[in-house]
């Protein structure tokens, strides 16, 4: 089974919670979950493949985009990727 790619692109310091929410999450299942965290200003990478982001968002497998985060959200929307 292939990994599932989670990226979460911090806008700000108040997405800090939001990664650090993500991050516990991802930990436990790391057989099943890639996550990779931008910082804005500092990483550049995710611009080529999403544009400019000016909103603390995380998106699932290079698709789905999810910038109306909450805890509950992304602990919802993480466990339905994973099944």
């Amino acid at each position: 089974m292939e990994k599932i790619l989670v990226e979460f692109i911090n806008t700000c310091p108040t997405c800090e919670e939001h990664a650090r929410v993500i991050k516990e999450i991802c930990d436990k299942y790391p057989e099943k979950i890639d996550l990779k965290i931008y910082y804005a200003g500092k990483d550049f990478s995710y611009i080529k493949k999403y544009g400019v982001i000016t909103k603390g968002t995380m998106i699932i497998n290079q698709k789905k985009k999810v910038d109306r985060l909450s805890k509950s959200n992304i602990e919802k929307t993480i466990l339905e990727v994973i099944g």
